[in-house]
């Protein structure tokens, strides 16, 4: 009965590494939905560690955290009482409905050349 504090010590240390880093990639950005919208808004994600604050193409807010069965590849939306998969870049997001969002990074503007 002595090892048991010892025991739980130990398992507690080799697990926390595996629950901090469970979420692989930085979801943060503006998506436009890509297939089954249901809206024409941009979506919004933004993450703050493990949770992550949703605003749906139609304007529906959430909260979200990565999934207990799966963290390093799919998030829980509480709100929509599902889940989705991130692709490993974090370009895509696959919702359970079949709702699919696309990361949406805003084309680099030409240079401007000075006049002489």
């Amino acid at each position: 009965m002595k090892r048991l504090p010892l025991v739980m010590a130990v398992l507690t240390t080799a697990l926390a590494p595996t629950l901090v880093s469970a979420q692989s990639v930085n979801l943060t950005g503006i998506y436009k939905c890509v297939q089954m919208c249901r809206g024409n808004l941009p979506a919004h994600i933004t993450q703050n560690g493990t949770e992550l604050n949703l605003l749906t193409e139609a304007g529906q807010p959430s909260r979200a955290w990565p999934d207990w069965y799966w963290p390093a590849s799919r998030i829980w939306i509480d709100a929509f009482n599902q889940s989705a998969v991130y692709s490993p870049d974090g370009m895509l997001i696959q919702f359970d409905n079949g709702t699919i969002w696309q990361r949406d990074i805003p084309a680099v503007p030409p240079l401007l050349r000075r006049r002489r």
